[in-house]
């Protein structure tokens, strides 16, 4: 007999007392339906399935018992969370949203934002205040346009002073405001060396910010350096977005003209993005290993299983030498410095991890963020895709699906990469992005040099600490993440879906 090995709740089941949604066409629909799309596809797809009692195949009996369930939680984001493993310390990245227009739009870089990115920290000799410092204002957007600065400091937002007692207690929801304004300051040391009496003062400056869609081009800043015999590329790049894949590739083009011997990538405020980026730009560094294993994939028990025994490739990314045909600018490099911090993560750290067992990875900075899991989304429909999704509703997940491991089974690294040569940013010295004096790249720089300056560069890196309370990465809708969209044979979804018991 054919049994579905997900009970499907349809129109069988009664609407009453159930929660309804709207639509963004103003269609009602019963959160359950929702909630049914949510269990299946978690059910079948999160990585962490084996750890979730309530995603068991045999966790309900009947329909009715499962219809019980999903009519115990009032919002499919109250089921989502409760399916998620260890939030705290294994899973802090998969999401659900109510818009997916918004999440496709994300994936192609463009979000509702005012283009400052900062780090929010305690304010001295006080108790629970805090300031902000920018750390990086985006091209384009308002901020920049409003001539916000990398390193400008900031205490008041809305003329409230931040404070921050916990996360439940701090006044951080005004960074929410679609316009908000800032009150700039300035670090008083006060001219002594103890931090005892240094303060934050006005400077009697207040600048508003709108937030509106902007479209980031992850090429953040590209330049070529000379030093002495050597000619050195730099990049800066700011997300894995597939969308500006071609464009990389002209980036590279003309570092492969210029014949440069050495690469300095700056991934430094990278929070990842797509894999198969991640794939290209290793490749267009190096162009010698086309068709070697880039990365291997792990999902949950039962679709690696089945996988492995149906098409075991589908588990395996290789190095290529083409982006849909188009043939790749690789420079052959067997040594790149990496510039990575622990705003470095997914992605940023996929290439840094996967690129390691090839080449002289040299990595720069701090301990990258720790995250070796990729995500997907899924939607409302019969396999999950986009094709022929659900018109009464815009929900969509993005569940952890598999965890990466390098050529030689590297993974798990939960405290992120160790650079191997170790570097903070002094923010309130912050230097200019791409300048060859700023401390990051000036050290990658000196390394590449051998002149003995990175000795230096090192003594100096000593300077006012500072007590990091949060960052604007933690205010998006969607935080660092590194995702794919390859397609699974329908035919194993739907063996999944209607198995033969």
């Amino acid at each position: 007999m054919k049994h579905l090995k997900v009970p499907i709740l349809l129109l069988c089941l009664s609407i009453i007392n159930y929660g309804c949604f709207e639509d963004n066409d103003d269609n009602t629909i019963s959160a359950n339906q929702i909630n049914d799309f949510v269990w299946k596809g978690m059910n079948l797809f999160y990585l962490y399935k084996d750890n979730i009692p309530n995603l068991a195949n045999d966790r309900f009996f009947s329909d009715d018992e499962y219809a019980d369930y999903l009519n115990s939680f009032s919002k499919p984001e109250d089921l989502f969370e409760s399916l998620i493993y260890q939030r705290e310390n294994v899973d802090r990245y998969s999401w659900i949203v109510n818009d997916y227009i918004a999440l496709e739009r994300f994936f192609d870089g463009c979000s509702v934002i005012n283009g400052m990115e900062f780090s929010l920290f305690n304010t001295p000799n006080t108790s629970n205040n805090v300031f902000g410092i920018v750390r990086m204002v985006l091209t384009g957007s308002d901020a920049d346009s409003k001539g916000v600065k990398r390193g400008d400091i900031f205490y008041e937002v809305d003329g409230d002073q931040l404070y921050y007692n916990s996360e439940s207690d701090n006044n951080f929801n005004l960074f929410g405001s679609s316009s908000y304004s800032i009150t700039l300051g300035t670090y008083n040391d006060n001219g002594t060396p103890e931090t005892t009496d240094d303060t934050i003062d006005s400077i009697n400056e207040t600048i508003t910010l709108n937030k509106v869609e902007l479209c980031e081009n992850p090429i953040f800043k590209t330049d070529i350096f000379d030093l002495g015999s050597k000619k050195v590329g730099y990049l800066m790049y700011n997300g894995f977005t597939a969308d500006y894949d071609a464009q990389l590739n002209t980036i590279f083009g003309d570092f492969k003209s210029n014949t440069i011997d050495d690469l300095v990538l700056d991934l430094r405020y990278n929070p990842g993005g797509s894999v198969n980026t991640a794939i290209l730009l290793a490749s267009m560094i190096t162009g010698q290993f086309t068709g070697d294993v880039f990365s291997t994939e792990e999902w949950n028990t039962e679709f690696q299983t089945a996988i492995e025994n149906e098409n075991p490739e589908l588990l395996i990314n290789r190095f290529v030498n083409n982006d849909a045909g188009a043939s790749l600018n690789s420079l052959n490099l067997s040594k790149v410095y990496i510039i990575a911090t622990d705003f470095s993560a997914s992605a940023s750290e996929l290439v840094i991890n996967s690129l390691d067992p090839y080449i002289d990875v040299i990595h720069i900075g701090e301990n990258t963020e720790g995250k070796y899991q990729a995500s997907t989304t899924l939607y409302d429909s019969e396999d999950f895709s986009r094709e022929g999704v659900n018109p009464s509703h815009s929900y969509a997940m993005q569940p952890l699906i598999f965890k990466s491991l390098n050529s030689v089974g590297k993974t798990d690294y939960n405290n992120g990469l160790t650079p191997d040569i170790y570097l903070e940013e002094d923010y309130l010295n912050l230097g200019v992005l791409g300048n060859a004096n700023e401390t990051l790249l000036a050290a990658a720089l000196a390394v590449i040099e051998n002149s003995g300056k990175l000795s230096k560069i090192k003594s100096q890196n000593n300077f006012t600490p500072l007590k990091l309370i949060d960052d604007s990465n933690s205010f998006e809708t969607s935080g660092s993440g590194m995702y794919v969209d390859k397609e699974l044979p329908s035919e194993m979804i739907n063996r999944f879906l209607f198995e033969q018991n």
